[in-house]
């Protein structure tokens, strides 16, 4: 078993990278630096400038803003400004009411923002507010993740606002190079460590992970109730489709999942439980293997077991991959509900790896073209692909390292995905967001 010390470490890191969040955490983001730099500011501000990272922008383009029934940034500013809470973190708009909707789209009318691609940067999530009123200006940073907020003697001495300022970070520098986030747990993790955590830690210190099955579950019975994005979750619930899916755990997964996919990029009012700073990278790595855990009959503590591998493999891949990237998250969470569901299907470490180096073999190279209602599609996809390795795993069929980019090692393996989507993909993420910004 590990050892205390260690097992304390590791369920920090969990604490701190799956979290609650309402909406896209990237707009949500930019509202939570908003709020911030207008509670620096001690007023209502009269003007808001915003300099983005291209990943943000990319992001924040064309996803629902909860409760406002709009799309896209502007918005999300304006009411991190109105009635944004920094206290609050990813929930930092749960206090949204109509009146402060209204209130926004006024604020948006009379001209206030300007938002704006950050020049010169080469770190991926990075958001810089300044609001003004008056003579009087104030800002705030968040760099490196969605929630840790720089202080300014740790910024580089250019103008914020110069095209020319410092790199914050190199793209081979992720882990060390920012500040860290106060708290932050310098905790590098190994495959063979995620599972032997997940299936031997006394199940009283790791029984919170549950938690991650009442928001994001609940996300998709919540769903039903409106008609978000794409309705793809509905739409494979209905008659015609269950005469091409069937009414079985294959069509249940994929429907629960795409639903909470579905409301959360509509913009419903709906917290679910993030990881690694995405909301859907949580449905992801939760819903499938709850779906499954409930039809198969799996206990209690299996469900949880199998919730907390799912979950901590993917913030392990995602520390190497970086927390924005041109590779869509999906393939990382849906590597962790893949070994999740493996585990609840009673397959042990080899069968495991074996479902990795398939996932692998397969998803690599899903481009992320941004955070929008068609991601329930592209999470339909990589949970497909994770049922589908998972059962090739238990029949003992494993990708060989002599195809393509699959190792013989699996961490190898996860090494060769993230490199691909960190550093591999830079070019296609400047086409998309080129593509993205020219329509």
């Amino acid at each position: 078993m590990i050892n205390k010390e260690k097992r304390e470490q590791i369920i920090k890191l969990v604490h701190q990278e799956v979290v609650p969040a309402i909406g896209c955490t990237e707009p949500v983001c930019v509202a939570l630096c908003t709020a911030r730099a207008t509670e620096l500011l001690g007023c209502r501000p009269e003007h808001i400038t915003v300099w983005l990272s291209a990943n943000i922008l990319k992001n924040a383009m064309g996803v629902g803003i909860p409760g406002t029934g709009m799309i896209g940034l502007p918005i999300a500013v304006a009411l991190g400004a109105l009635i944004g809470k920094s206290e609050y973190q990813l929930e930092v708009l749960k206090d949204l009411t109509p009146e402060a909707v209204e209130e926004g789209k006024r604020f948006i009318e009379e001209n206030r923002i300007d938002i704006a691609l950050k020049e010169g940067i080469t770190e991926k999530l990075y958001v810089e507010v300044t609001c003004t009123a008056g003579d009087h200006s104030e800002t705030a940073v968040i760099a490196g993740s969605h929630t840790h907020f720089v202080e300014q003697g740790a910024l580089p001495s250019t103008p914020l606002h110069s095209p020319s300022c410092v790199p914050l970070v190199a793209s081979d520098q992720r882990s060390s190079a920012l500040p860290k986030a106060e708290g932050l747990t310098p905790l590098h993790l190994n495959l063979r460590l995620v599972y032997d955590f997940a299936t031997t830690a006394p199940l009283e210190e790791i029984r919170f992970i549950e938690e991650t099955r009442k928001y994001n579950m609940n996300a998709a019975r919540e769903a039903i109730k409106g008609n978000y994005g794409h309705n793809l979750g509905k739409t494979i619930d209905r008659p015609l489709a269950k005469g091409i899916f069937g009414n079985t755990i294959y069509s249940h997964i994929i429907s629960r999942t795409a639903s909470a996919c579905d409301a959360r990029m509509g913009g419903a009012m709906i917290p679910v439980m993030s990881n690694s700073g995405s909301g859907n990278q949580g449905i992801c790595a939760t819903n499938p293997v709850c779906v499954y855990a409930k039809e198969n009959e799996n206990t209690e503590e299996e469900l949880i077991r199998a919730l907390m591998l799912s979950h901590l493999t993917a913030i392990y891949i995602k520390q190497s991959l970086g927390t924005l990237s041109a590779l869509c998250g999906c393939v990382v969470a849906s590597i962790g509900s893949s070994v999740g569901i493996v585990y609840l299907m009673g397959g042990g470490y080899d069968r495991i790896c074996a479902a990795v180096k398939n996932m692998i073999a397969n998803l690599t190279g899903m481009i992320c073209d941004g955070a929008k209602p068609s991601c329930s599609l592209k999470i339909t996809s990589g949970v497909s692909t994770a049922l589908l390795s998972a059962l090739l795993a238990m029949e003992g069929k494993c990708v060989t390292p002599v195809e393509g980019i699959v190792d013989d090692s699996v961490d190898k393996s996860i090494h060769n995905l993230t490199a691909i989507g960190a550093d591999g993909m830079g070019i296609t993420d400047e086409m998309v967001l080129q593509m993205m910004t020219c329509k």
